[in-house]
C-alpha cells in the first residue's frame, strides 16, 4: 500500500482548506511564500475565514510528520517540502492590466516543486489556467528543475479547484472533484487520493486538458449570464421598471436561471473568461459572445456611478463637495477577499466628480485594501451624516443597520445588490 506524504503550495482561500481536508487523513505539509501567512497559521488564526481557528488548532502540528501520521505543518522554507509525494500547487492565476493572463506565480510554484521532486512523485495542479497549460508550460518547467523526466519518473495531474470564498455550506469536501492524470495509472492514483477526503465524490475525466476546460468554462457561463442581466438592468431602468420585481417574476418558472445583476469581480467569475479568450485567440478564433459579456461587466462600475449621479441631481444635491458614504468593498458578501473588487470602479468614478467618498466594510482588511487599491477602508461607521450612501456589498452586518438614520435630511440611497428595504432606496440597478 502506498504512503502517501501531501504538500500544498499556496495557502489562500483554495490552499488552506485543501491541506485542512487532507490533514484529518495525510501527513501534510503546508507551503506559502508570505512569511506572514504562516505566522498566522502557526498561531492558529486563518485570516481569510475560510478554516474556523478550532478546526486550524485542532490539526496544527509543531513538527513536520512523518509518513503515517495526520496534521498539518506550515512552512515558508523550500526545503522542507522534500520528502512528500503528491504536491498539490493551489497558487493564483489572475490577469495583468491589459487582461492577459499572468502565469507569473504557477511558473514560479512549478520551479519550487521542481527543485524538490523525487522519482515517482506526483504533481496536481488546482490553479485555473486554460486547457493545455499544465502539460505544455508547467511540465517543462517541472522537468528542466527537477532533472527527471515526464511520465516515467514524475507524473501530473489537474484537479480544478471550486472554493467559493466564504460560503460555510458549499466547503470543499462538499463539493464534487474533477480529477486527471497524465496516464491511465496516475490517473487512477489521483483520483483515489481527493476520493478519500471529499464525501461528495469525484468526477475522473479522460484527460488533463479536459479538466482544465471544465473548470475555465464553470465561470464563463456564470460571467455570460450575469452579463445579461446586467443588460437587462439597464433596459428596463430605461423602460422605467424594477428589474428584480421583473427577475423574480420570471423566477417562478421552473427553468429560468437565477442570475441577478451587479458588479463583476473575484479571482474566479471576472478573470477566467479571459483564459479561455486568450486560449481561443491562439488558434485564430474570436470569441464574441464571451469578450461582449466580458465588456459589459467590467463597465458596470462606471454605469452604476453615473446612476449615482442622476439620482442625485434628481434631488437637487450638489455634486461637488458631496458626502458619500459606499458600504461594502469586498468582491462579494460575508467574505474578506477583495481581489479583483469592482467597487473600487464605483468610487473612482465618483471621486472623479469631486465627492468626498468614505467606505464602510466591516470585513475587508484596510491595510490589504490600502496596498492593492490605494484606497481607505474603514471597519466601523463614521459619526456622521451622508448625502448619499452607495450600498454596494450585501453583507449580512448591513442588515442592522437604519439606513436612513445615517443619512441628511435631503438624500439619496442606491441599492446596487437589491438587498436593502426597498422604501428606503431612491434607485437600485
Amino acid at each position: 500500500m502506498e504512503t502517501i506524504k501531501i504538500a500544498i503550495v499556496g495557502l489562500g482561500y483554495v490552499g488552506l482548506p485543501l491541506a485542512c481536508l487532507f490533514a484529518t487523513k495525510y501527513p501534510v505539509v503546508g507551503f506559502d511564500v508570505k512569511a506572514t501567512r504562516i505566522k498566522a497559521l502557526k498561531a492558529g488564526k486563518d485570516e481569510t475565514g475560510e478554516v474556523p481557528d478550532e478546526t486550524l488548532n485542532e490539526l496544527l502540528l509543531d513538527a513536520i510528520p512523518d509518513a503515517g501520521n495526520r496534521g498539518v505543518y506550515f512552512t515558508s522554507s523550500i526545503e522542507e517540502l522534500a520528502g512528500c509525494n503528491y504536491y498539490i500547487i493551489a497558487v493564483p492565476t489572475p490577469v495583468d492590466i491589459h487582461h492577459s493572463p499572468d502565469l507569473t506565480p504557477l511558473y514560479s510554484a512549478s520551479r519550487l516543486v521542481g527543485g524538490v521532486l523525487s522519482k515517482g512523485d506526483n504533481v496536481i495542479y488546482e490553479s485555473t489556467v486554460c486547457p493545455g497549460i499544465t502539460e505544455e508550460e508547467c511540465v517543462p518547467i517541472l522537468e528542466e528543475t527537477s532533472m527527471l523526466v515526464f511520465n516515467r519518473d514524475f507524473y501530473v495531474g489537474y484537479s480544478p479547484e471550486r472554493i467559493n470564498p466564504g460560503d460555510k455550506k458549499h466547503t470543499v469536501d462538499k463539493i464534487c472533484k474533477i480529477t486527471s492524470g497524465s496516464t491511465p495509472e496516475a490517473a487512477d492514483r489521483i483520483d483515489a487520493l481527493y476520493n478519500s477526503v471529499i464525501t461528495a465524490g469525484t468526477f475522473p475525466v479522460s484527460s488533463i486538458k479536459v479538466a482544465e476546460a471544465a473548470k475555465v468554462i464553470e465561470n464563463t457561463q456564470r460571467d455570460i449570464n450575469i452579463a445579461f442581466v446586467n443588460e437587462l438592468a439597464k433596459i428596463f431602468h430605461l423602460i422605467g421598471i424594477d428589474t428584480h420585481e421583473v427577475l423574480e417574476a420570471a423566477g417562478t418558472k421552473w427553468n429560468f436561471l437565477p442570475f441577478r445583476p451587479g458588479l463583476v469581480g473575484g479571482h474566479c467569475i471576472g478573470v477566467d473568461p479571459y483564459y479561455l479568450i486568450r486560449k481561443a485567440q491562439d488558434y485564430g478564433f474570436h470569441p464574441g459572445l464571451i469578450l461582449y459579456g466580458r465588456r459589459i461587466n467590467d463597465n458596470m462600475g462606471e454605469y452604476i456611478a453615473g446612476r449615482v449621479v442622476k439620482a442625485m441631481i434628481r434631488k437637487d444635491i450638489a455634486i461637488r463637495n458631496a458626502e458619500v458614504l459606499v458600504m461594502g468593498f469586498t468582491f462579494k458578501e460575508n467574505c474578506p477577499d477583495v481581489r479583483n473588487s469592482r467597487v473600487g470602479d464605483v468610487v473612482n468614478q465618483l471621486k472623479e466628480y469631486g465627492m468626498h467618498l468614505t467606505i464602510f466594510d466591516p470585513w475587508a482588511r484596510p491595510e490589504e485594501v490600502k496596498h492593492e487599491y490605494g484606497l481607505t477602508v474603514r471597519n466601523t461607521l463614521p459619526k456622521k451624516k451622508f448625502d448619499t450612501i452607495v450600498v454596494a456589498v450585501a453583507h449580512d452586518a448591513f442588515k442592522f443597520i437604519h439606513l436612513p438614520d445615517l443619512c441628511k435630511a435631503h438624500h439619496v440611497i442606491f441599492d446596487v445588490k437589491g438587498c436593502v428595504k426597498r422604501e428606503w432606496t431612491d434607485d437600485r440597478l
